[in-house]
This record gives C-alpha cells, sequence and structure tokens, in this order.
C-alpha cells in the first residue's frame, strides 16, 4: 500500500532513477550527537536507506536503517559512540531489496568536543 500527501504535484521517481539529493550532519554542542538532514527525490516505491558515521580510523561508531519512509525529507539524530576522532564521514546508501542500489552519498564532517565542565573538576 503506497500513501502520500494528496497537496503535491510531484513527478516521481521510478525506483531506478531514485536517489539521495542532500546529505549533512550537524554535531550537537554535547559532541556527541548529530542532526542529519537527508533529501531523496520524490519517489514512486518506497526505498530502504542505511546510513552509517565513521570515525578517522574508519572505525563504524553510528548506524541506522530507515525501511520505507513516508517522506522524501528526513530529519533525524544519530548518537556517536566512543571517543571523538575527527574528521567523520556519514555515508549513506539508498536500494530496493528487489531491485536498484544507488551509489551511496557521503559527508566529511567534524565535531568539536565539549567544553570541560569546571564543576566536574571541584566536585573530585
Amino acid at each position: 500500500m503506497d500513501f502520500f500527501f494528496p497537496e503535491d504535484n510531484l513527478s516521481r521517481a521510478t525506483p531506478e532513477e531514485t536517489q539521495i539529493k542532500e546529505l549533512s550532519a550537524q554535531p550537537y554542542p554535547d559532541g556527541y550527537r548529530l542532526h542529519v538532514h537527508l533529501e531523496i527525490t520524490p519517489f514512486q516505491k518506497r526505498p530502504y536507506i542505511e546510513v552509517s558515521v565513521t570515525d578517522a580510523d574508519g572505525d563504524e561508531v553510528a548506524s541506522t536503517s530507515i525501511v520505507e519512509p513516508l517522506s522524501w525529507k528526513l530529519e533525524f539524530t544519530m548518537h556517536v559512540r566512543g571517543e571523538l576522532k575527527n574528521p567523520y564521514m556519514l555515508e549513506a546508501r539508498l536500494f530496493y531489496p528487489d531491485g536498484p542500489t544507488a551509489e551511496p552519498r557521503q559527508f566529511s564532517f567534524d565535531i568539536t568536543p565539549p567544553p570541560e565542565d569546571p564543576e566536574a573538576d571541584s566536585a573530585e
């Protein structure tokens, strides 16, 4: 069952034409969460999307799967594990389980460590 909001008059892409248009990440001030923005072409059939974040060593520090999103404009939060090792690489891969896979899209960024809490030092 396909569901779309009726207010749009967009032409929707076939699975072969569906791709990621925009991908970006903005770290939160705490240094361990990311605000991720992902936009894909309007689609006829809902895709699957795999999103991962790797650190400077190439180790995966966050990942998520999005199964058949209702919208082509997505925003979500990812949590980064481990110690901070810049630069980071955000990668999103759009695919269909029984059909085509689009080229992965990447976005490189740095995370600024959170400021030291002076009260934490005085409590010790």
